[in-house]
């Protein structure tokens, strides 16, 4: 998931004409109200969409997932439990799944949430008129790649409503992940009735509905997102947080000091405080800066449509050049450790071994191959390599960027470092509109696949290089089809040699998550998808 329509903006006016006393609101939110009930929450990046079938980004699913539940959902840990299902059976062969769902469940409106809702909801995801950017993620289904393009009737989908409460899913391939998936906010139903009632504007304060533990109140753009506990959701008794605030913190210093004045009560995100001030943090602050490990790669990319780097030379050498090692220890240093894959280590159901050739080389052999490998390719001091580098803005990213610019620097690389807030950064990343740039990857489920279906050519705009190689297409389509966990590892570890081979991604760091939580908030759970639903956290007085 990159680290994403909520509103067109014509349609914000209403949120606009609020003005600045609703702005001034929303930056204490809580004081007229009981501060045990009432969260505050740093989110990252402004949400650009909170249609959970147009979303694209984790600072989205943050306010995604406190109001929808899918067929399965995460605890406090953010490991698989039952979401809208009760229980599930699958076939021996892993290709059909049957979800009996909860009796108790229904919309926030009152109107019951049944089978059929699954059918329309995945019918409107996969169907290309709407081009939902992640479609691709239920392509694990029968029929659903050609659905979403436009070879196959949505009807011909792999999923059925046998019942008012029972779902039948048919897979193309088998999917060991499968439950993982259904957490993410691709897979969920969304309310048939308000959805063609209102088409997109469904999403609309006053319009939108969900089925899980909070509803939509208020949306200010640039301001917050403003969540109520929703008194219709089927384990309400258990949720104690009546009201969750979610703000914009794009800039980790700023954040730092709105969580100092104790305007938000939690920063959870992957940069939720500048990294240098983490000493001063252990000392004033013990045990509020959280640092943890994270399913998530840090990489860099070229433009293959691009002409120039469609030469390997040209990718090969800035990859050689990049110092990893130096890096993390210097510039980052916050846990993250140098990538030689682009599959984080300790993933499921994977294996060892695929790896950067010249991981284990001293700096001076790669730098020397570098260079040689751009003069072979016609560039040198005359005529260096010279490239805009796209970023996502944020202060230690800066840092980051400038350090892997002086790197590049050495072996006759210009790079112009070119920054963007994330929302914008991906948009023009996915629309091809780049050079070279930096991306961070979550992986939606635990398991390779979800790394891995990036680079493959059917991934559309989230292969973000256009990266395109006939074979790791191949490798990775037998994969899909095995249940033989080990030999389809072995696959799918062929084909990542072949994309770290010819450089169709640069893994550059295997991040961590940098978040700061308030002594206050219990129930708070390190864990590596950073999933944190406020369902499970209260908050001391």
């Amino acid at each position: 998931m990159q680290t994403m329509p909520f509103l067109p903006t014509g349609n914000r006016r209403w949120a606009l004409k609020l003005g600045g006393a609703a702005l001034a609101l929303g930056a204490m939110p809580a004081r007229a109200a009981d501060r045990t009930k009432v969260l505050r929450r740093g989110n990252g990046a402004e949400p650009d969409t909170l249609d959970p079938h147009l979303s694209s980004g984790t600072w989205e699913s943050n306010i995604i997932g406190d109001m929808f539940l899918g067929l399965t959902t995460e605890d406090a840990a953010s490991r698989p439990i039952p979401g809208t299902a009760e229980s599930w059976t699958t076939t021996d062969d892993g290709l059909v799944w049957t979800f009996k769902l909860r009796r108790d469940v229904v919309w926030s409106d009152g109107t019951p949430h049944v089978a059929s809702d699954y059918v329309y909801s995945w019918r409107r995801v996969l169907d290309p008129k709407l081009a939902a950017r992640y479609a691709f993620i239920l392509y694990v289904v029968k029929n659903a790649e050609e659905v979403n393009a436009g070879k196959r009737p949505v009807e011909e989908i792999g999923i059925r409503a046998l019942d008012d409460y029972t779902v039948e899913i048919t897979l193309a391939q088998p999917a060991p992940f499968l439950l993982g998936l259904l957490k993410h906010y691709t897979s969920f139903a969304v309310p048939p009735h308000v959805v063609d009632k209102h088409g997109r504007a469904w999403v609309q304060p006053g319009n939108m509905i969900s089925n899980g533990p909070y509803t939509m109140a208020e949306y200010v753009p640039n301001g917050y997102v403003k969540l109520v506990k929703n008194p219709r959701f089927h384990e309400a008794a258990k949720v104690e947080i009546e009201e969750v605030f979610f703000y914009p913190t794009e800039d980790e210093r700023t954040a730092l000091t709105r969580y100092r004045a104790g305007e938000i009560d939690m920063n959870v995100t992957t940069s939720g405080f500048p990294i240098q001030q983490l000493g001063w943090l252990k000392e004033n602050m013990p045990g509020e800066a959280r640092i943890s490990p994270y399913l998530a790669i840090n990489y860099c990319f070229m433009n293959l449509k691009r002409p120039q780097f469609a030469d390997m030379r040209l990718r090969r050498a800035m990859s050689l050049a990049i110092d990893r090692e130096l890096l993390v220890e210097r510039v980052v240093r916050d846990g993250s450790v140098p990538a030689a894959s682009f599959v984080p280590p300790g993933v499921d159901n994977y294996v060892t071994g695929p790896h950067l050739d010249f991981a284990d080389w001293p700096m001076e052999r790669r730098r020397e191959e570098a260079k040689q490998l751009l003069a072979a390719a016609g560039h040198g001091p005359d005529n260096p390599l010279t490239f805009d580098f796209q970023y996502r803005v944020s202060f230690d990213r800066r840092r980051l960027m400038v350090a892997m610019s002086a790197l590049l620097k050495d072996v006759g690389i210009i790079a112009r470092p070119f920054g963007n807030e994330p929302k914008v950064h991906y948009n023009r990343v996915q629309q091809g509109d780049y050079d070279v740039a930096e991306a961070g990857w979550v992986g939606d489920y635990n398991d390779p696949q979800t790394f891995l279906s990036l680079i493959e050519t059917s991934a559309g705009v989230f292969n973000y290089a256009r990266y395109s190689n006939a074979e790791y297409d191949r490798l990775m389509a037998e994969a899909k089809v095995l249940l033989d966990l080990k030999v389809r590892a072995q696959l799918m570890a062929k084909a990542e040699q072949i994309a770290l081979d010819e450089c169709g991604v640069i893994p550059i760091y295997v991040q961590t998550t940098k978040c700061l939580v308030s002594p206050r908030v219990e129930g708070y759970e390190d864990n590596v998808e950073n999933w944190h639903r406020t369902r499970f956290m209260r908050l001391k007085a």
